[in-house]
């Protein structure tokens, strides 16, 4: 008997937008990444999962008697232009369990073979695009940025075949859910209003609970959906996360982070930074994100209009104020975020836009930024005068210091270990020729990161001048 319960209220509610299916079989699967503390989290047990008929389940071959895995619907905007049709077309939900904590988690595969929604692809993913999602999203979780979390990423034994060939693997993600803006939009684009309803109340349920009992449910998810992302993005802002892919089908209604293709935290700090290499236009550049997500929430309310109101123009007029409250929400969420990283009792916004501009026009690196200004308020400017050099920077230091800045508050909000590009890139590449021991040490440092650790100073230092441009791919 095993030992994984999993159910399928998903596919029970809305089996409208689950298709039934199941992974590909992988013969000879092979573990690469256990997060162990998620595992336990999960009520797993790490060693059962590290064993034979542990790994099997994490490339869903080996599914507990009574799940139904299923091929989620969902519809996007990508890159501006709207497919009705999206879905995973690499992926699966084995089903849903409940933690120890007594929440509901997906359990959910990634690269598991071709469904029905795989659109000409092959279904498969490699193990570098997987282990960077690992890396990644075990950071997110340790910075405190609400997080989907990846609990493995496992080999195949087989290739995939990209601009090369590459090792191939599956990742085994957990969410609060899946669903998206985008399953919102594929359910509008039915026409079935019925359909429409019973998934804002599967969302409510799961999300929100506290709208089912407010005079307008609907309304109340909207504005609830709206302030989780305010408070993502100014979070996201706040480390230099790049999503670098924010289409509608990539916006949670948990407000968690989801779908690390071709992400990256920013080194040298500019609002104009772009790490993906098919964001031509830079639609989804960091100093973006904030206005991109306003925008998919636009589309969000859009397919909520008909359940908030049978008036149209009344549901519009609701609904946009709703959407209007994103801005301030935002704008409160960052200004806390940066006065909270500067250490200071109160709000501050001419200064902080100062240190901005002298960011940018020296391009200082973000991360270190930080943590060289706590450096200085314990006596020590010689790390910010590096960063923030001449007279202007002297100045500013000097009027934020007059302030009286914390810093052990500083060093509390501020990591020293991020998941950097080179140090990423390294690990990935050491991985997929087989050695793991640079992936290990990059997640033990980024799991742990406002800790001082001796050895680690290596994980605190920016790129190299010959590391150059950085680009990311999505991996499909």
């Amino acid at each position: 008997m095993s030992i994984v319960t999993l159910d399928s209220r998903f596919a029970r509610d809305l089996a409208e937008m689950a298709v039934p299916w199941k992974a590909e079989d992988v013969a000879e699967p092979r573990l690469l990444a256990l997060d162990d503390d998620l595992a336990v989290e999960l009520g797993l047990d790490p060693a059962w999962l590290r064993g034979p008929d542990g790994v099997r389940l994490l490339v869903g071959g080996n599914v507990p008697e009574g799940a139904a895995p299923v091929a989620q619907a969902y519809a996007g905007h990508q890159f501006g232009g709207f497919v009705p049709r999206l879905g995973d077309g690499r992926a699966l939900l084995l089903g849903e369990l409940v933690d120890t904590e007594q929440r509901v988690r997906d359990l959910h595969l990634k690269g598991s073979g071709r469904t029905p929604f795989a659109r000409g692809g092959d279904g498969l993913a490699a193990v570098g695009p997987m282990l960077r999602e690992y890396v990644v999203s075990r950071a997110m979780h340790a910075l405190h940025i609400p997080t989907t979390r990846a609990l493995a990423v496992v080999a195949t034994g087989r290739q995939v075949r990209r601009e090369r060939l590459l090792p191939g693997a599956v990742l085994a993600r957990v969410a609060s859910s899946h669903l998206r803006v985008g399953s919102f939009q594929y359910a509008t684009v039915t026409g079935d209003e019925g359909l429409l309803r019973r998934l804002a109340d599967h969302a409510i349920a799961r999300h929100h609970p506290a709208a089912a009992g407010a005079e307008r449910p609907y309304l109340a998810l909207f504005e609830a959906v709206v302030a989780a992302q305010a408070r993502l993005i100014a979070q996201w802002m706040l480390a230099g996360f790049v999503h670098g892919v924010m289409n509608t089908d990539n916006m949670t209604i948990s407000g968690e982070t989801i779908d690390y293709g071709p992400c990256a935290f920013m080194d040298a700090y500019d609002p104009a930074t772009v790490y993906s290499s098919i964001d031509h236009g830079g639609r989804y550049a960091y100093g973006n994100q904030p206005l991109v997500a306003e925008w998919n929430l636009a589309r969000l309310a859009e397919t909520l209009l008909p359940l908030i109101d049978d008036d149209q123009d009344r549901a519009v007029e609701l609904a946009t104020a709703a959407l209007q409250s994103f801005r301030r929400r935002y704008d409160e969420a960052w200004s806390d975020g940066m006065r909270t990283k500067l250490g200071l009792r109160d709000h501050h916004p001419a200064l902080v836009e100062e240190l901005l501009t002298l960011q940018q026009t020296g391009r200082a690196d973000h991360t270190s930024t930080y943590r060289a200004l706590a450096t200085a308020a314990r006596g020590d400017d010689a790390p910010i005068r590096e960063l923030l050099p001449g007279p202007l920077g002297s100045a500013w230091v000097a009027r934020w210091l007059a302030l009286e800045p914390d810093a052990d508050a500083m060093d509390r909000v501020n990591p020293l270990y991020i998941p950097r590009n080179h140090l990423v890139e390294e690990a990935l590449s050491a991985a997929v020729e087989g050695d793991l021991a640079p992936l290990t040490r990059l997640v033990d440092a980024v799991s742990d990161p406002y800790t001082v650790r001796p050895g680690l100073e290596s994980f605190t230092t920016a790129a190299p001048e010959e590391f150059g441009g950085y680009q990311t791919f999505c991996g499909t």
